[in-house]
């Protein structure tokens, strides 16, 4: 299948779980946006580094250990240009996007939010870019207000101005909801903080794997995400920082790599980004992210936007069939790649077990974001999430799935 010059059942080649059987039956797998799937050129980067290049990096002048740090080291610099960093030393390699907002909750925030300081988020945030901040706001008297979300699953920036009932040091914002499927207007609320004195956080793990992203043009001061979103193994993830910024914030963790000088009462700490990659990081997956990287560029993100553009378009039309079912969150041209929603008289629990048995993979629950669910009223979720992987058919297997539940529990 060819759309937008993306030939899906190609790529899908690449990705040796597509072919498995879950209980007898093909394989569909709609939840890229809690882990993507792995095509075998990133399964295959882990393997060989371990046959064949295993060594540390930054510690030895052998061969090995040379060339591993040469690949550790590019794959920062594909991530600086995926992104549109502006130096390689924007880029700090982590375990995970949650990571990241920790990261700099403690090593910026600690120095440069206080008492009676605003940190300004929003009601849909997911719960990695809310808990830090509720943790740093009560240990320091910081005040935590909420951009808030209205019918239409989108951001009332209209009132925006009416938050700031004091001095707003941080706006911390998801790019795109894990939940309600929103592209927030990122690019609007960091020029709103910057006129206010305030730093930009963007948390880009929903975006970053699917659209475009560029840090320049956002202009945000920290943007955060996770490459297991994105093709890349479990136990990477990324925070870029402007130079200006992450130079001077301090260290989050403390060991070897991270260190110029070491004395047995003080020490000195090296350059960016090392200063924050203490100890031995994931080396090998970190290579990997970067290939991921070269794979996604070689589709080319524009087109993996617009492609699951087409599949949430046709999704929402298709599940606006199914009666007593609810959508959430924006139209198919505001939103990313998933759609929640609930089917009156089914826990969502109830739904993703047995399609399960269809084997059908989508999820069920919170989704990490407790606070929009209750603000619409409903325990739990159930949530569809695509990747250029995804086909129609799929879509109309997931129709006819739940369907014939709907139909079987009639009376």
């Amino acid at each position: 299948m060819v759309v937008n010059d993306l030939n899906v059942g190609l790529l899908r080649e690449d990705f040796p779980i597509l072919k498995r059987k879950v209980h007898g039956k093909d394989f569909i797998y709609f939840d890229s946006a809690a882990t993507s799937q792995k095509p075998s050129r990133v399964i295959s980067t882990v393997e060989d580094f371990y046959r064949n290049q295993n060594a540390n990096v930054h510690r030895g002048v052998y061969q090995m250990s040379e060339i591993a740090t040469e690949k550790y080291e590019n794959a920062h610099r594909k991530v600086a240009r995926f992104i549109n960093a502006s130096d390689d030393r924007e880029i700090v390699f982590v375990k995970s996007a949650t990571e990241a907002i920790n990261l700099v909750a403690y090593s910026w925030g600690r120095e440069n939010i206080g008492p009676g300081d605003v940190i300004l988020l929003t009601e849909m945030e997911h719960h990695s870019n809310l808990v830090p901040w509720q943790i740093l706001a009560k240990e320091v008297g910081a005040r935590l207000e909420f951009i808030t979300v209205d019918d239409d699953g989108e951001l009332n920036l209209a009132a925006i101005k009416k938050l700031i009932k004091g001095n707003l040091k941080l706006v911390a914002v998801t790019h795109l909801s894990n939940m309600l499927g929103t592209i927030n207007p990122v690019k609007t609320i960091a020029d709103f903080a910057h006129e206010n004195g305030a730093r930009m956080l963007v948390d880009a793990a929903q975006s970053v794997p699917h659209l475009p992203v560029d840090v320049q043009e956002l202009n945000c001061d920290f943007l955060v995400f996770s490459g297991h979103k994105m093709l890349a193994p479990n136990g990477t993830g990324v925070l870029y920082a402007k130079e200006s910024i992450l130079g001077n914030m301090r260290p989050f963790l403390g060991g070897g790599n991270m260190i110029r000088e070491v004395k047995l009462r003080d020490s000195t700490w090296n350059d960016i980004p090392w200063k924050f990659e203490a100890g031995t990081q994931a080396i090998a997956e970190g290579i990997a992210l970067g290939v991921a990287i070269d794979y996604l560029e070689e589709i080319g993100m524009e087109k993996i936007k617009l492609y699951e553009g087409h599949l949430v378009e046709l999704a929402m039309e298709r599940l606006s069939g199914i009666d007593g079912l609810v959508m959430y969150g924006p139209p198919p041209l505001k939103r990313g790649g998933l759609i929640s929603f609930t089917i009156r008289g089914f826990h969502p629990h109830e739904i993703a077990a047995a399609l399960d048995y269809q084997g059908i993979a989508i999820r069920a629950g919170y989704h990490c974001a407790q606070p929009i669910h209750e603000k619409l009223g409903i325990s739990a979720s159930l949530r569809i999430s695509f990747y250029f992987y995804n086909t129609e058919d799929e879509i109309g297997t997931l129709i006819e799935g739940l369907s014939s539940l709907i139909k079987g529990s009639s009376p």
